[in-house]
């Protein structure tokens, strides 16, 4: 891609390389959704691996692994197929992104999940499309249609469908505090989608992804620092690695590639649409590998999640 200097300051001249990683429209678009599936079954199926990882491991010490397992291969790939580094002003702001999107995101998700109902802290994250977009809006970068909004709300309805359709309520195990760390998880990765969008035409995909999720490892690492030293190595199995391996280098790796490219092509609201489908993905993994046969209000939430996506797809928001 066009190097940050020259992107970023308006040069006249086109870059071959901006010309090769130049937003596509027709076909291109056509295969950004197709990738864009793609990432969200490597998300979906990520459910399963992250349960039985959690397990194995101390959840803050699985997600430092894995986190910093994806930005050094993230870093090395873009290294080693000559990606240009951005400039330093460029470079700290992504690494304040990735605090967002890859740290901060992931601690309070996990905390408010401790603290919250598991159905109760979907609803919320569903949500991210809708604040994604209420964000751009307010920026003034995206312009949502009625059709669109429609789209992204229907989507929203069936995540509930799917997730309360599955839901068992304990008493006493909902409270505030996980309601509100949940949301400000989803507020965090909405932010970071938002703010990162922009970037995403300077910076290449590989180099932005690395950057960012390297940002992510300090708080990581500060809250794992514990569990990280209590963990007994020796009596990790060879799928809990596995599991560290799927979760780093495809879930955080391949898929968030995928992400920034949907960022690029399609923008941040139809992008995030599409995460829209990893329950309904994750509830079909666990049908096929658990057994567990979903009911009667989670397919009707399947079916609206798929007509909300095609609906915003169709009418979505447009770059202002």
């Amino acid at each position: 891609m066009a190097s940050p200097i020259r992107t970023l300051h308006g040069a006249t001249a086109p870059d071959p390389e901006a010309v090769r990683d130049a937003p596509a429209t027709g076909s291109g678009v056509l295969l950004t959704e197709l990738l864009l599936l793609g990432m969200a079954v490597i998300w979906g199926v990520n459910f399963t691996v992250v349960k039985y990882a959690t397990r194995v491991f101390a959840p803050d010490a699985f997600n430092v692994l894995r986190v910093a397992l994806a930005a050094g291969a993230l870093l090395l790939v873009a290294r080693a197929t000559g990606r240009r580094w951005p400039v330093r002003a460029v470079t700290w702001r992504l690494l304040l992104l990735g605090t967002f999107g890859n740290g901060l995101y992931q601690l309070l998700f996990v905390a408010g999940v401790a603290r919250t109902r598991a159905s109760d802290a979907a609803l919320v994250i569903a949500a991210t499309p809708v604040f994604v977009a209420i964000i751009g809006r307010l920026r003034g970068t995206e312009r949502l249609s009625r059709r669109g909004l429609v789209g992204v709300l229907l989507s929203v309805l069936g995540i509930a469908l799917v997730v309360l359709g599955g839901a068992r309520v304990a008493r006493g195990e909902a409270t505030l505090l996980g309601g509100a760390l949940v949301l400000g998880a989803a507020l965090c990765w909405s932010t970071y989608t938002v703010f990162l969008q922009p970037l995403t035409d300077a910076v290449d995909g590989l180099t932005l992804a690395g950057i960012t999720m390297l940002g992510g490892v300090p708080p990581l690492l500060l809250a794992a620092a514990v569990p990280l030293a209590r963990t007994d190595w020796g009596a990790v199995p060879l799928t809990g690695w596995g599991a560290v391996l799927y979760s780093g280098l495809l879930s955080l790796t391949v898929a968030y590639v995928l992400w920034y490219r949907g960022l690029r092509v399609i923008g941040p609201t139809r992008t995030a649409m599409f995460g829209n489908l990893q329950p309904v993905i994750a509830l079909l993994v666990a049908w096929a590998a658990l057994g567990e046969t979903p009911r009667a209000p989670q397919l009707l939430g399947a079916v609206a999640i798929f007509a909300g996506l095609l609906l915003g797809r169709r009418a979505g928001a447009t770059a202002a």
